[in-house]
């Protein structure tokens, strides 16, 4: 979970922000007319089975999750790929997602794991991705918000700090993502033509309701909804590139609202910054993995063997 940028102290850039928001009021028209896109070719292929291929991040790998099967990606056998693999009875299923992946992973090595990409084939049938999450910066912004939020609790300094330019330094983060995310499905679909895409976005990490817990989760009071909001645009983002290249959208967010890093350990599928269940900070449990897979698994019911 890599490097943002800083938020350049320049005059405040009120009309960027307000392009910004227009650019994502027209991502949420477009994602709209998703359900409208036609079904193509359909799973499988005329084969006999499925020939599944899992790319993605820490979210996807499951680190800390028993059994762990990969120290260098740190890949669970119990994450949602493995889960909807098993549940679906593929043919062949080959699981590259890796811990600290960014969209750069797909096409160079990461450690020991190759580069993600040359898992899918020509002869693939069904790829699931979740990436996104590292290019954006997801845990420098953890890290930063924890960092900041002793400054006025009651308030919202995470906010300001990426403000400080005038515009959101965040939005501007998810924004330059999309093109590295839409460049990524468009190789899925050049090296695997007729295979089923799957885009699985990010669940809900804070509560949905806007509501914080400190010092369980070390944000400030009005940074909550900030950061509840930041992921709710990275997800949009997501199902947007997804719907522009050919894709489906698996959402994961709605399955675990009431799941998030705030609640009893009992309760939750996101372990807060100081994990009760194994798990890294601020990523899915194994109850989380299978909220995952369990919405995974919907969507491709639901799609009947097409995709769009």
């Amino acid at each position: 979970m890599n490097d943002h940028t800083r938020p350049e102290n320049t005059a405040s850039r009120r009309r960027g922000g307000m392009a910004l928001g227009a650019a994502l009021s027209s991502c949420a028209l477009v994602a709209g007319v998703a359900a409208a896109a036609p079904a193509e070719a359909g799973e499988g292929h005329g084969k006999h089975g499925v020939d599944y291929v899992a790319l993605g991040d820490s979210y996807t790998s499951g680190p800390l999750i028993p059994q762990q099967v990969d120290a260098n990606c740190a890949r669970s056998d119990h994450n949602y790929p493995s889960i909807t693999a098993a549940a679906r009875k593929v043919a062949s299923f080959t699981d590259v997602s890796c811990s600290g992946a960014k969209t750069d992973e797909m096409w160079k090595a990461q450690g020991t794991n190759g580069p993600q990409l040359n898992a899918v084939k020509r002869d693939t049938d069904l790829v699931t991705l979740q990436i996104g999450g590292n290019d954006m910066g997801f845990g420098p912004i953890i890290s930063t918000c924890a960092g900041l939020s002793s400054k006025d609790l009651a308030g919202n300094p995470c906010q300001q700090y990426y403000n400080a330019a005038g515009y959101d330094q965040l939005t501007v983060n998810i924004l330059q993502t999309a093109p590295k995310v839409a460049r990524v499905l468009r190789e899925i679909h050049a090296r695997a033509p007729h295979a089923r895409v799957v885009v699985v976005g990010y669940p809900d990490l804070l509560p949905d309701d806007g509501s914080g817990c400190y010092p369980t989760v070390p944000f400030a009071a009005k940074d909550f909804p900030y950061l509840r909001d930041t992921g709710k645009k990275l997800n949009l983002m997501l199902r947007t590139v997804a719907f522009l290249n050919r894709a489906e959208y698996v959402d994961t967010y709605r399955p675990t609202v009431g799941h998030d890093m705030c609640k009893a350990p009992a309760d939750r599928w996101i372990e807060p910054l100081r994990p009760t269940s194994p798990a890294a900070p601020a990523h899915p449990n194994a109850l989380g993995q299978q909220a995952m897979a369990q919405a995974v698994l919907a969507e491709l019911n639901r799609g009947s063997g097409h995709h769009h």
